[in-house]
């Protein structure tokens, strides 16, 4: 893993006993993110890009539900835990 960002994120989710299939899937749907957002420090992206994210999961991948909702709850924890913004959506 290449991104001292991403290594951060991962250090917070084993810190916090996330099991290692956890930790994969959520680095990997927040890899994808950054890269919808073209490739902006997420400090920076407005949470309701969120939003747009899974409108296009949605839209124009195709993916499940459930899909989502993993995607989300990746998001999640980045926005609050890792980044620690209180009201998830009052920066965007």
């Amino acid at each position: 893993m290449g991104s001292p960002f991403l290594r951060e994120v991962r250090d917070g989710l084993r810190g916090r006993g996330y099991s290692l299939a956890t930790e994969k899937t959520y680095l990997l749907w927040i890899k994808r993110f950054n890269y919808f957002v073209g490739r902006k420090q997420p400090i920076e992206v407005k949470t309701c890009r969120i939003g747009d994210y899974l409108t296009y999961l949605a839209v124009e991948r195709g993916v499940s539900v459930n899909t989502q909702k993993t995607a989300l709850n990746a998001l999640v924890y980045l926005y609050q835990k890792h980044l620690g913004r209180r009201s998830f959506y009052s920066a965007g």
